[in-house]
Parts: C-alpha cells; structure tokens; sequence
C-alpha cells in the first residue's frame, strides 16, 4: 500500500496557476493568463487548482471502480478489495487499462487513415496517393508486389485518383512481359495495387482475431528485439484483440495475478507501437506523403486578425488535410476577400496541425492541448475544427464569449453546442471529405465579418521554427546512418533523446520540457521532438538554427552548424514516434549494435494521458530506458513499481526512470547515456 508521506510530499509539488503565471517559459502564455483573469475566464489551471488536495488512492492506483461491489480502496485497515484483490493486482489492472485504451485512442485515428488509403487505392474517394515512394518502400519491406488481377480490378472501379480521366492500361511492362518502360498509368496503377494490399496488411494487424503473424511487426521490428519477445511470450495478436484481451483480464474475477497483467501490458505496448502507431503513420505517409523540410512562424503573434482564421484541432489528418486544400481554393479566397479579409489562415493545435503543417506548409503552430483555451481567447479565430483526442470540452466555454464557431468532424468527438460535419460511425462518407471540408471553409468565411475587433487580444510573440525532418530528409545530409553514427561513435554528438510527450498542469506549463531540453544541449545531445511537448520548442527557438549559439554545446554545435541545422529537430505529430524510433534503428544498424546498448533515450516529462504510457512502454520494449518529470500511479504498489523501474532492465534492457526535477532528469538522462557510451 501506498506510503502517505511520499505522496504528500508529491502532492507539495504542483504548482498553483499563480506559478504558472511566474515561471512558464513563453511570455505569450504568460500573457493569455493575465487576459483570461481580467476577463475572468477560467483555464486548465484554474481547475486543476480547483481539484486541490487530489485523492490519494487515485495518485498511488489503489482505487478500483472495476465492479459494483465496490469502489475500493487499499488501506491499513482494509488491505483487499471486496473481491480479495489486493494493490499489487488493483495498481496494475488499472495500469493496464490506461494503456489499452492508448492503444485504442491512436489506433481508432490510425483506422480511419487505412481505411482513406484503402478507398484512395481501390478508386472508391476521390483522393490521390501523394506518397508513391514511401508505398514501395513499405511494400518491399512487406514483401507485397503488384498484381495483374488488382490492376484490372482498379480499371474497372473507375480510377478516381487525383481527380484525372486514366484509360485503361496495358499492364506487360509490370507483369514483366516485354522490356518497354511502364507508362504513367501504369505506373500509377502500381501505387494503387500495392496501396490497397498494404491498407489490407495494416487492417489485418490492427483488427486480427485468428492467431497468426502480426505482419508490419515482423518485417519491421529489430530481429534481437523480436526474439526477446517472443521469449517473454509477448508478441502481440493483433491491437483489437489485445485491447479486447485487456479489458476482459481485469473485469471481475478473472485474472487475479499481477505479474500476467504486467505481461499483458507488455503485449499491449508492442500493439500500439507496431499497429496504432508504426500502422498508422505508413498510412498517414503513404496517402499523404512523407515530411517536408520547411521554415513556418509559430506563436500567437502568427495570428493575422486581417485574415479568415481557422484553427485545426486534434489527431485524424483526413479532413484537416482536406481542409487545407479546401481553403487554398480560388472561390474560399474570393469570397473572403468579397467580405473584406485579407485571404484565409491556418493554425495548428495539437497534432492535427502539426501533421498538416509539415506536409502543406503555411498551417502555424499555436498550442498543444492544454494552452488550446488561450489561443481561443485572443478572440481572433473565426472557426475551430476540432476531430479527436485532446480536444477539451472547455474551449466550448471559452468559445461562447467570443464569435467563434466550433465545428467536429468525428462521431467519436463530439461537443454539446458545436456544429458537427464529419464522418459517420461507419465511415461510408469519406468519399464526402471534400464536399464537407469546403462546408467548413465556408462557415469560416461567412463567420469573419462577426468578429469585434475590441474581443481581439494577440500577444506579439512569434518566432520561425524549422519543421518537417525524417529520416529520409535529415541522415543524407550526413552521408547515411553511418554518418550519423560517426560523429556520436566520436563523442561529437553524446547521444540521440526524444523528447516528447503531452502537458500535464501537475508540472509549471512547458517549463519542465524546455528545463530538460537545456540540460541534455549542453551535453551535447541531440534532440528529437514531436507532439505536444514540441510546442515549447517552436515556439522558444529550439528549433531554429540560431538556437545553435545559445543553446548546444561545442560538439553538437560543430556537427549540425555545417548543415544549417538547429539542435532540435522537428519531426511533427505524436504519431511520428515512429520516425524517432525508425532513425534510432537505421544508426543502430549501422554501428553494429542493438537498439539496447546504443546512447538512445525516450523522455516525457509532462505526459499526462493513456497515449503517452502507450508511447513510453515503445520505446522501453525497445530496449531504452523513459524518462519523466511525472510519475505513473504505481505508488500503491511496490511490486508493480519495482517491474518498471527496476525489473524490467533484466527483461527488456531499459526502465523507467521519474524525477520531478527536470533539471536533474536533465542531468540523470546525460549520465545514463554515458554510462551506455562505455559500455561498447
């Protein structure tokens, strides 16, 4: 059972709004803070400060709500639950539950992109297939190739693809009948044929009931890495099934042994890395295209009030990508201009921007989740689209004090009093994408001349930030992996860290982020970042060049200055996890050596949703230690707190590592890192 003292003293820790208010690293936040007091608006902080003292039996996972007989909780006085479970079983069902339903969060956005990519491939919506290399690419690795039968049954679907007339095509150039060089029909033709398989594969991974191979794992995952799974007997089914699983292992009376859920947690975490995540972003990338290297202005001082402004909130690009196309449309900007707006803008919340933004550039970064409220008070947004995940039920309050409207776009995330144009619960309209996208846009338009300029309040604070690396893009400009690896082999570069994660008001706003981002640059250590937590360093100048000079240290200064490269790279959504743990597994491979004996790591500090326990588990079932600013409620259990701290080095070659202090998270990620260095 959890020790009283410990988790006072943790409880000690969180910041009012009033530090907050003192300490958060970016002045315009600091500014929206003070506007929402003056206009008397409330914040995720003024709640969080509402909710004071926060229950301990939820901080220590000795709560359990699991059936009817109870709650529960795990005392002195009563140390098992009616049913006989005791805290050890209580802390890690309820842990496991956090992380199924991460599985489920990023897989339910992920099935909706395969199922884009599925209808794009097969002639059925109205989208072309922007990422031709990447589709080869995934279907090498996959061992798919094109066949006669998929083409012709593509010919006679009607071919939609980008919009264009295609003939029907002579297919002898592909099926390697004769030496002539395949026409562009042809060619397009092939995408489609392997898109489709390749929607199928990650479907099948995704949904999969009968025990068989989970396909994208095993063509994918490092084979040192898929040995040591399957000796733990934790490879996983499929995402469906493990979720499925998970739920039906910690409902009443079922699996009564912490140490097989643990196990089960396990299995849950390679489903979300290798279907909601890695299955994801191959659609993603494969429909829309990989990343672009790009220069954007971040920050509230982005916001132009002379404009139509939108904001794109959430997590599924298909809409917010049709959105973007929507409003480049010579009709929206006549028709803005008609009603004296300068033209149309875009902004991104969250990840759905982020993953617009570094595909179609001119969408500017704002806010992560939590802030979404501040960028709603500046009064200067004339529609919000909000889809799924992350989406506040409070930026509803905060929008009936301005002209503001809210739109969404998923069945799964609606909002009392928005306006909802989106996608069924079958998804049989996606073939409607465009049509409801320039519905949006109009709405929009139509809604700027209601703005009052008086409701207006932009914080003049706006910085460039470069965007959109991969690792397609960023290891040529060294040569390779093997370049890369070079210069961390040589000590230039100490080590790689990817620094992601949500925002969580038990830490000061985004200061725990960039506190940690400090440390690990002057050690010269080069830093990955994506999501929620890379709104900081957009917005503060990580992400430049410039930030070179003032931030790096000697080494990584000297590495990345003749490429014109700042020391945080961008690499967008939470989604793009993947491409962090794909540019770990290129170096790996080309020093020679695994993933668990390489000067990697994971961290994120201010995680603070079932996504992010999913994305921590990744990385450490790869073999690299977590690391984080706020700990998971495991206090109630030293058994299941030892496993992920301690236990789990011997199983897996990585633990999770918590320390409030981020300077000293800082410090301990640096000597860990180090530690792996020596150890060649």
């Amino acid at each position: 059972m959890h020790d009283p003292q410990e988790l006072n003293e943790y409880r000690r820790t969180f910041p009012s709004t009033q530090q907050v208010l003192e300490e958060t690293p970016d002045p315009g936040v600091r500014a929206m803070l003070r506007h929402f007091a003056d206009q008397g608006l409330e914040t995720t902080f003024d709640r969080f400060d509402a909710q004071k003292p926060q229950c301990t039996f939820g901080l220590a996972g000795t709560c359990c709500r699991n059936c009817n007989m109870g709650p529960c909780k795990i005392t002195p006085k009563s140390p098992r639950g009616v049913c006989g479970a005791d805290a050890d079983l209580i802390v890690a069902r309820n842990f496991l539950r956090w992380v199924a339903a991460g599985v489920s969060a990023h897989g339910a956005r992920g099935r909706e992109v395969m199922l884009a990519l599925k209808g794009a491939a097969e002639g059925t919506i109205p989208l072309p297939i922007r990422g031709p290399e990447k589709v080869r690419a995934v279907a090498k690795a996959l061992g798919i190739t094109a066949d006669r039968q998929n083409h012709e049954r593509q010919d006679r679907q009607g071919q939609h693809q980008a919009g264009h007339d295609q003939q029907p095509r002579n297919l002898q150039s592909l099926t390697g009948s004769d030496d002539q060089e395949p026409s562009t029909e042809e060619l397009q033709a092939e995408i489609r044929s392997l898109a489709a398989q390749i929607a199928d594969v990650l479907l099948e991974d995704l949904s999969r009931t009968v025990p068989g191979e989970h396909k994208t794992l095993a063509a994918m995952a490092p084979p040192e890495r898929i040995a040591t799974w399957r000796d733990l007997d934790i490879l996983p089914i499929g995402a469906y099934h493990e979720v499925f699983e998970a739920l039906h292992r910690t409902g009443t009376g079922t699996d009564g042994d912490w140490e097989n859920i643990a196990r089960q947690i396990l299995r849950c975490g390679l489903a979300f890395a290798w279907s909601s995540v890695l299955g994801s972003s191959i659609a993603m990338d494969s429909l829309y295209g990989p990343p672009q290297r790009q220069r954007i202005s971040a920050n509230f001082g982005s916001l132009k009030p002379e404009y139509v402004n939108i904001a794109i909130h959430g997590h599924s690009p298909v809409m917010a990508s049709a959105i973007v196309q929507a409003a480049e449309s010579p009709e929206a900007i006549a028709r803005a201009r008609e009603l004296g707006a300068a033209g149309i803008r875009l902004y991104g919340i969250c990840c759905s921007g982020l993953s617009s933004l570094y595909r179609y550039g001119q969408v500017h970064p704002l806010s992560n989740a939590i802030g979404a409220e501040l960028v709603m008070g500046t009064g200067a947004l004339d529609l919000w689209v909000a889809d799924i995940q992350d989406v506040f039920p409070s930026i509803m309050n905060v929008a009936a004090c301005f002209h503001t409207k809210v739109v969404t776009t998923h069945d799964a995330g609606r909002l009392p009093g928005a306006i909802h144009i989106g996608f069924d619960h079958h998804h049989r309209n996606l073939n409607k994408v465009e049509a409801m996208a320039a519905q949006i846009v109009g709405l929009a338009i139509e809604n700027y001349p209601r703005r009052k300029e008086g409701n207006v309040f932009i914080p003049e604070t706006s910085i460039d930030a470069e965007i959109g690396f991969s690792v397609e893009n960023a290891l040529p400009l060294f040569g390779g992996p093997q370049g890369l690896w070079q210069l961390i082999d040589s000590g230039q570069i100490r080590g790689i860290v990817n620094l992601v994660g949500c925002n969580n008001p038990k830490v000061i706003y985004e200061k725990t982020i960039t506190d940690v981002a400090d440390i690990l640059l002057a050690n010269d250590i080069l830093i990955l970042t994506n999501g929620c937590a890379s709104f900081p360093l957009l917005k503060l100048g990580y992400c430049h060049p410039d930030a070179l000079a003032q931030k790096a240290g000697p080494g990584l200064r000297q590495a990345l200055e003749a490429h014109g490269l700042p020391p945080v790279w961008h690499m967008g959504e939470c989604l793009d996890n993947a491409r962090a743990s794909a540019l770990f597994r290129a170096v790996a491979d080309a020093a020679g050596r695994p993933l668990k004996a390489m000067p990697f790591a994971f961290s994120s500090p201010e995680w603070s949703n079932e996504k992010g326990a999913g994305a921590s588990l990744s990385f450490r079932l790869l073999g690299l230690n977590s690391y984080h600013c706020v700990p998971a409620p495991l206090f109630g259990s030293p058994n299941v707190r030892k496993f992920f701290e301690h236990d789990t080095e011997a199983l897996l070659g990585s633990v999770m590592v918590v320390d409030p202090d981020p300077r000293r998270l800082g410090e301990r990620i640096v000597a860990d890192l180090e530690k792996r260095r020596s150890q060649k």
